[in-house]
C-alpha cells in the first residue's frame, strides 16, 4: 500500500531532488531503439529548446553526482566536441526543427572550454540549427575558477542573457565540509566580472546542509549573496549520494536542513525576492522566461549525459558518476556512427498516465501551481479526478485551491522534495529503486 503524504513527511523531509519526472534513474535500454525521426514526428517544432551538455569540470566537488569528467586531456575534449557536432548535425537532420527559442549550456562546467573552443561550439550550432541568438533565450553555466572577461565578452557577442554560477557557500568551513576548494577572492572577482559584463539575468547557486553548518554561517552566506544582488538565487539542500566523494566518507547532511531553508527564505523575502519554487528565488521584474524548465517538453539534448524530452519519450546516454564510468560512456559516445546517433537507445517511455503525472508534478512544484483548466484542455480530464490523493495537500495545509488553480502554500513549497516523490507512479519508483549506476 502506498504511504500517505503524512506518513512520508514523518519518514524523510528531504527524499531527493524532485524537479524532473520521470527521474533519470528510471531510464533503461530501449528495445528496439527508436529513430529520432519517429520520436519527434508529432512534436511541435517551432519553439524547441536546445540543451548542450559539455561534460567536463576543473574539479569534482564532494557532493557532486553530475555526469562530468574532471580535467580532461585536450585530445579527449576535442574528440568529444567533434562528436557533439556530429550528433548535432544528425539530430537536426532527423528532427527537422523550424525554430530554436531557447538554448542552455550546462554540464559539467561549460566555461572550462577555452575562448577558441567556445567560439567553435557557437559557430557549429549556428550553422546547424535555426537559432536567432538575439531572439532566443540563452543560459550559460560558469564556475568562479574558469570564467574571465574574454569568455564573458564572447558570451555577450552571442546574446547570452543568463549566467548561472555555482558557488555553494561563502563560508570556508562549509566549503571544506562540502569538498569544494574555492578562493573567496576568486568568487568576488568572478561576480564583479559578470556584473560588469552586463548580462540581463545573473543567478547564484548555493547549498545548505553541510555537516557542521550552523544557521549563523548559512545566513552569513545568504547575506553576502544578497549583497551581490543576483537576479536569481537557487538554494539546494545537500544530498549525500552514491559514488560521490561525500558518499564514500559516510558523512551525512546536517539534521536541520528544513530550518536552514526557512531561515534563508525569511531573509530573501525581506530583501524583496519572490519565491518561485522550493529552490528558486527571483527579484521582481526578472522575466519568468529565464526559467530553465521543460514543462511543455520539446527539449533536444546534445552531448553525452544530455537528456531529451518529447511528450511520450525521454532519452539520453547512460549515467555514471565514477571517473571510469563517465569516461567509458563519453568514449562510447565519441565512437558512435551516424546511424547510432540517429536513434534513441536509452530512456523511458511515457504512456498517457505518466504524461498526466509529469504535467501535474512539474506544475504543482512551482509557485503558480497547477492550472486546472489547462490540465483539462490538455488531457480532457479533471486533475482531481485523475489524482484524488491531491485532497491530502489541503488537509495538511500544504495546498490551496484558488478558483481553477491548485497551488502549494509557502509551507507546501518547502516540502516539494517529499511531495514530488509521493506523486511518482509505482512503475517509475520501482525502476528508480532497482537502478544501478554504470561505474565501469
Amino acid at each position: 500500500m502506498t504511504p500517505s503524504l503524512a506518513e512520508r513527511m514523518k519518514e524523510d523531509q528531504f527524499a531527493g531532488y524532485a524537479y524532473a519526472y520521470p527521474h533519470k534513474t528510471s531510464y533503461r535500454p530501449l528495445e528496439p531503439p527508436v529513430p529520432l525521426s519517429i520520436a519527434w514526428q508529432r512534436e511541435e517544432k517551432n519553439a524547441l529548446f536546445l540543451y548542450v551538455h559539455l561534460p567536463f569540470c576543473e574539479m569534482r566537488c564532494g557532493f557532486c553526482n553530475l555526469f562530468t569528467a574532471v580535467r580532461p586531456a585536450t585530445q579527449f575534449l576535442l574528440q568529444t566536441l567533434d562528436a557533439i557536432h556530429r550528433q548535432s548535425q544528425v539530430t537536426a537532420r532527423e528532427i527537422r526543427p523550424q525554430q530554436i527559442s531557447q538554448v542552455a549550456f550546462g554540464g559539467g562546467t561549460p566555461s572550462l572550454l577555452s575562448v577558441e573552443e567556445l567560439q567553435r561550439v557557437f559557430q557549429r550550432l549556428s550553422g546547424t540549427w535555426p537559432i536567432d541568438w538575439n531572439a532566443a533565450r540563452v543560459s550559460f553555466e560558469v564556475s568562479p575558477a574558469t570564467i574571465d572577461s574574454e569568455k564573458l565578452s564572447l558570451l555577450r557577442t552571442y546574446d547570452v542573457d543568463r549566467i548561472s554560477m555555482g558557488i555553494q557557500s561563502f563560508s570556508p568551513h562549509d566549503l571544506k565540509s562540502l569538498g569544494r576548494p574555492q578562493s573567496d577572492r576568486q568568487v568576488e572577482a568572478a561576480i564583479a566580472a559578470i556584473r560588469n559584463a552586463g548580462f540581463p539575468v545573473f543567478n547564484l547557486d548555493l547549498i545548505y546542509g553541510a555537516d557542521g553548518q550552523t544557521e549563523q554561517s548559512w545566513l552569513e552566506t545568504i547575506e553576502r549573496a544578497v549583497a551581490a544582488a543576483p537576479d536569481e538565487l537557487y538554494l539546494y539542500p545537500l544530498y549525500v549520494r552514491e559514488a560521490t566523494g561525500l558518499g564514500r566518507t559516510g558523512r551525512s547532511p546536517s539534521a536541520g536542513r528544513r530550518e536552514l531553508l526557512l531561515a534563508a527564505r525569511r531573509v530573501l523575502l525581506d530583501a524583496g525576492y519572490h519565491q518561485q519554487s522550493m529552490r528558486l528565488f527571483r527579484r521582481p521584474g526578472v522575466a519568468s522566461e529565464s526559467d530553465y524548465c521543460c514543462q511543455e517538453d520539446g527539449m533536444i539534448g546534445l552531448g553525452p549525459g544530455a537528456r531529451s524530452y518529447t511528450r511520450s519519450l525521454h532519452y539520453s546516454s547512460e549515467y555514471a558518476v565514477s571517473r571510469a564510468g563517465v569516461r567509458r560512456i563519453i568514449a562510447d559516445f565519441n565512437a558512435r556512427q551516424d546511424g547510432e546517433l540517429a536513434c534513441a537507445d536509452y530512456g523511458v517511455r511515457l504512456d498517457a498516465e505518466e504524461q498526466r503525472r509529469r504535467y501535474l508534478i512539474k506544475s504543482l512544484l512551482r509557485a503558480p501551481g497547477l492550472d486546472l483548466d489547462a490540465y483539462q484542455a490538455r488531457f480532457d480530464a479533471e486533475a482531481e479526478d485523475d489524482f484524488p490523493q491531491l485532497a491530502e495537500l489541503a488537509a495538511l495545509g500544504l495546498g490551496l485551491r484558488e478558483g481553477r488553480a491548485l497551488r502549494l502554500t509557502s509551507d507546501g513549497l518547502s516540502w516539494s522534495d517529499v511531495i514530488g516523490p509521493w506523486l511518482y507512479s509505482r512503475r517509475v519508483a520501482s525502476r528508480m529503486e532497482a537502478f544501478e549506476i554504470a561505474e565501469k
